[in-house]
């Protein structure tokens, strides 16, 4: 019995220090712009894909360059694909991302004039400029840690690299972001269309008396008076769309009012969506 003991625990003493003095096999680490961590062994690497293997496996797995935010290779060398594809707070921590960044976009906003339809048409352009003066003052109060270009700045700079409202679809979020050289683009539209008419009648009426010198009546004659008061109703909805400076779209939203009497009353669908977005900060 004591043999067989003896010959248990050297075993066990044999298999642990087996154990112990094998190599570890280091991985290749990928992480994605979404944030997951896939562990593997990289087999590929071409100008649109990477291909790895998971351990243990042996079927090879593709994933496109744009969905990749780094490789740490097995032999400690980090590779940055896209780093302007990190979302900011990563960004922020990962200080070899950051030294790769040729242009400082990090946490910097801009928002362009919006687009104001009326009945479906092309509305007044100072509404459009209204509201991104009024989404500028909100989110100065309520984005802590970004840096918000004001709205002078913005149209300016727009304006001195050619891009008008004509030739706005020619350029990418990419394009306008690297003009403006922030992170974030905040780009919406007002929409207003005429709802119903409500009107309102209101009438008086005016007795005059004459009477002679012994206060009899001599006659009376009646005026009635009517007034018709009509109000139009108007239906706003407001459409938020924010993009990043890789072109993403992270946030996309449209709100609409209730019926107002004002003529380009957005304000209320305007809050509404900018407390709901990524960038809103209490």
């Amino acid at each position: 019995m004591r043999k067989i003991l003896l010959l248990v625990f050297a075993t066990i003493l044999t298999l642990n220090t087996f154990a112990q003095n094998r190599p570890v096999v280091k991985q290749d680490i990928i992480q994605k712009t979404n944030g997951e961590e896939l562990k593997g062994r990289l087999t590929k690497i071409n100008e649109n894909e990477v291909s790895f293997i998971y351990p243990g496996e042996t079927v090879e797995y593709t994933i496109k360059k744009s969905e990749i935010a780094k490789i740490i290779h097995s032999s400690g060398r980090v590779e940055v694909f896209g780093q302007a594809s990190l979302p900011a707070v990563d960004r922020q921590k990962d200080p070899v991302s950051m030294s790769a960044t040729p242009v400082d976009h990090h946490n910097k906003i801009a928002i362009l004039p919006f687009t104001y339809l009326l009945d479906n048409q092309p509305g007044a352009e100072q509404i459009g400029y209204k509201a991104q003066e009024d989404t500028y003052e909100f989110l100065s109060k309520h984005a802590a840690g970004y840096t918000i270009l004001d709205p002078r700045t913005t149209n300016a700079k727009l304006t001195q690299a050619g891009v008008t409202k004509e030739k706005m679809m020619g350029f990418t979020m990419k394009d306008i972001c690297d003009i403006l050289g922030v992170e974030y683009v905040i780009d919406g539209t007002v929409i207003q269309n005429k709802g119903y008419q409500t009107s309102t009648a209101t009438g008086s009426s005016n007795t005059k008396v004459k009477r002679d010198a012994e206060e009899k009546v001599k006659g009376v004659s009646n005026a009635n008076t009517n007034y018709v008061n009509s109000v139009q109703r108007y239906e706003v909805s407001v459409s938020l769309h924010i993009y990043m400076d890789n072109n993403a779209s992270i946030y996309n939203q449209t709100h609409k009012a209730f019926l107002t009497n004002t003529d380009g009353a957005y304000n209320s669908p305007l809050e509404y969506l900018l407390k709901r977005s990524p960038l809103y900060r209490k």
